[in-house]
């Protein structure tokens, strides 16, 4: 039978990734970044991924990474979610490095694992696993084309481009047009990517690269939105004891008990979906419906703990001084990355063979 609780070596990981975090992405250095032009903490990415290996996870050890599996990783996208930190672990340790073990480029595999390159996958961060992805096209042994909706490829250095040869390039990213897009979660920019003329080096096959990039993707996006959610409904919490109003602690009201039984009820029910995907991916056991029934769940949890979390902190919760901002920024951009809860709901009944919604 399947253990969904957390190891002692997973609870290790979290304090450390938790203590990190604490001393060096405060929630008032986050909103600041987010007003300036460079919303990614490169600084913070680099004690992550080369301080502590965390860029390598996924990766075997005889290639340079840790050799640990998604339920480790699942860990560390908690505490990021909790942090909203504008860091591009998801796209570029998750995504990138995943499309990459599947063309089984071990040089590029390896530069990856150390964190001292920073991958991105070409593709628009709504689309869903199994989904049509716009490709490059191919003219002269050349890339050209337009790319929308690509997160975190103003940093990376790499980026893998699926093209219509059924190929997938890795192209550096100075030869490239990054194009700015506006973006409802400042933490998790994007960019349009424009190709004219590019070279790129053939790394494998398009088609199960960011098949496989992309499933990862959605069931570990389920463990920064529970990062999301639960930093919402403990802050909630906190808040709800402090704050008084007519002499007596808000939290004590019953409606808002009320309120807050529910969301613990949703955000402990996501902790089980959101574990479950991580561990379908990391022993292969079914994975499509584990990470589904995780998406079709996880997304409108962590939208209503944020909602929650901005309307019961009255008043400072609407300013932007307060961070829960970012949180329902986040929720509401998650919610449609990697593919809507509806769209995979839809799958998750095509898997089980019942009639879609």
């Amino acid at each position: 039978m399947t253990d969904l609780l957390y190891s002692e070596e997973e609870e290790a990981l979290r304090a450390a990734v938790r203590d990190l975090l604490a001393d060096h992405c405060a929630p008032a250095d986050v909103i600041t970044r987010t007003e300036s032009g460079t919303p990614h903490d490169l600084a913070l990415w680099k004690l992550l991924a080369d301080g502590m290996g965390l860029a390598g996870l996924l990766v075997p050890e005889e290639q340079g990474g840790q050799g640990a599996s998604h339920r480790e990783v699942a860990v560390v996208l908690e505490e990021l979610g909790r942090a909203v930190a504008p860091v591009p672990y998801l796209t570029s340790a998750v995504v990138a490095t995943e499309a990459v073990l599947a063309c089984g480029d071990a040089q590029l595999l390896g530069q990856l694992a150390s964190g001292r390159t920073i991958g991105a996958l070409a593709v628009g961060l709504h689309t869903a696993p199994g989904a049509a992805v716009t490709s490059a096209r191919v003219e002269n042994g050349t890339l050209h084309g337009e790319l929308t909706g690509v997160a975190d490829a103003a940093v990376a250095d790499v980026l893998l481009v699926p093209a219509d040869d059924a190929g997938l390039y890795a192209v550096a990213r100075d030869a490239v047009t990054i194009t700015p897009q506006v973006a409802l979660d400042l933490t998790r920019p994007l960019v349009t990517v424009t190709l004219d003329g590019v070279a790129g080096r053939r790394i494998g096959d398009a088609e199960p690269a960011v098949r496989r990039a992309l499933r990862a993707a959605a069931g570990l996006l389920a463990s920064e939105q529970l990062g999301v959610a639960d930093w919402a409904l403990t802050e909630t919490v906190r808040y709800l004891k402090e704050r008084k109003q007519f002499n007596r602690p808000v939290g004590g009201f019953q409606a808002l008990k009320h309120r807050l039984a529910q969301l613990w009820l949703e955000v402990v029910n996501l902790r089980a979906a959101a574990r479950a995907a991580a561990d379908a991916l990391a022993t292969g056991e079914d994975t499509d419906v584990s990470v589904a029934v995780a998406q079709a769940y996880a997304s409108p949890v962590a939208v209503h703990a944020a909602e929650e979390g901005l309307q019961l902190h009255g008043g400072i919760g609407m300013t932007w001084e307060h961070p829960v901002h970012l949180y329902l920024k986040r929720a509401k951009a998650d919610s449609i990355a990697y593919g809507t809860a509806g769209a995979h709901r839809e799958a998750l009944a095509a898997l089980v063979d019942l009639q879609a919604p």
